[in-house]
């Protein structure tokens, strides 16, 4: 009952200032149309609706744990942000304000969803539906002077990017688009809820991941497997005698060719392009095997020996690189002839045949002494080993 027209005035003038979105999850970004929610409310109340939808790709939080997580993130806000399961759309949200006796609203969202929500909400105003009735005399729009931090794009620190980074398992990067009070625990339980909601695993273990400047763009690109594999048709720069890359190593290949096996740096070689290989006349016996394989390879071999040469190749192309067995002879090279180097010859010119040998015989004397050196090592820490048995059993 209206007791005075004053009373009535103040009915018809009753406003309220709300917003509604995903927050999934909340970010630094929730936090500025938050305060810019407060901020333009006045003295006006005001309301922080979320949405209930779950899935995989856009809403991996439940909707009670993101509610109690958005109260947590944002303590100043909390007793504005609802529960309210019966609210389950915009439309919900509008209609149950206007069943509490407001007459204007007004919606913040970001600048780029202002439009959007002006339209929709004027739309279905004094128009009954499933969601019930409602009629303001005003509704308005307001942008919370950003763009909508629930988009599905990933510029600036929206929701979707958070997700994105959580699923690449970027817990550092992941925190900085928390809010600056949100403590490393609850982080940490924020970023595993967000993973188990898109069916990833929970992080146990963290590690600061460092985004540095690519020193090399071949080497980044050889890191992401886009430059060589195992098979591929290579030129050497400077000779362009043509090989075949037998092993993938941290920033060389070992490549194959003339029946010997060389380790080259990933500038010193060069892709054969596919239309140049597919002209190279391949082996007539191993011709249907996966890859190319270059008659030049297996010249001179019986059937037998090249499918072994071949199987050779590839397994020795998934042992580490400090396994001497990567490095064994492929069957077929033992009586294969090659030419020395150019820098050989080179050697050759300016010292002597005799330069080459000494040089050979004085890597071996050397691999000796480290040899030694290793062996010994080995004792001391053994003598150390039962020194120490031998004061703990007195």
């Amino acid at each position: 009952m209206i007791n005075s027209f004053k009373s009535f005035l103040i009915e018809e003038d009753k406003t309220i200032y709300f917003t509604f979105g995903r927050m999934n999850p909340p970010t630094i970004g929730h936090e500025k149309l938050m305060n810019e929610l407060s901020k333009k409310s006045g003295k006006n109340p005001y309301r922080v609706y979320l949405t209930q939808s779950m899935d995989s790709k856009k809403n991996p939080l439940e909707y009670n744990f993101k509610v109690k997580t958005v109260r947590k993130f944002f303590p100043k806000h909390a007793r504005q942000v609802i529960l309210d399961k019966k609210v389950k759309s915009v439309f919900d949200a509008v209609t149950k304000l206007y069943n509490e006796g407001y007459k204007n609203i007004n919606m913040v969202v970001g600048s780029d969803r202002v439009n959007e929500f002006q339209t929709l909400l004027n739309k279905y105003n004094g128009v009954k539906s499933r969601h019930g009735l409602y009629n303001f005399n005003k509704i308005n729009v307001v942008s919370a002077g950003e763009r909508d931090p629930d988009a599905d794009d990933v510029s600036g620190m929206s929701a979707s990017k958070m997700r994105k980074i959580a699923s690449d398992g970027n817990f550092t990067q992941f925190s900085q688009g928390l809010p600056r009070n949100v403590s490393n625990s609850d982080a940490k339980r924020v970023y595993n809820e967000v993973r188990k909601g898109m069916g990833l695993k929970q992080q146990k273990e963290y590690f600061n991941k460092l985004n540095l400047d690519p020193v090399s763009e071949t080497r980044e690109k050889y890191v992401k497997g886009n430059l060589y594999s195992v098979g591929d048709s290579v030129a050497i720069l400077g000779t362009d005698e043509l090989g075949r890359v037998t092993k993938l190593g941290s920033n060389y290949v070992i490549i194959e060719s003339g029946g010997k096996l060389y380790r080259k740096w990933l500038d010193a070689i060069e892709l054969v392009e596919k239309d140049f290989t597919d002209r190279v006349r391949q082996d007539k016996d191993i011709k249907d095997k996966k890859g190319s394989q270059p008659a030049p390879y297996y010249k001179g071999l019986g059937k037998a020996t090249k499918k072994k040469r071949l199987a050779h190749f590839r397994k020795h192309a998934k042992m580490d690189d400090d396994n001497p067995a990567a490095y064994k002879k492929a069957p077929g090279d033992a009586k294969a002839k090659t030419k020395p180097s150019k820098h050989t010859l080179k050697y050759r010119k300016m010292f002597g045949e005799d330069a080459v040998e000494l040089v050979k015989k004085k890597i071996e004397r050397e691999k000796m002494v480290d040899k030694m050196k290793h062996a010994r090592m080995l004792d001391r820490a053994k003598v150390r080993k039962i020194k120490n048995r031998s004061k703990q059993d007195a």
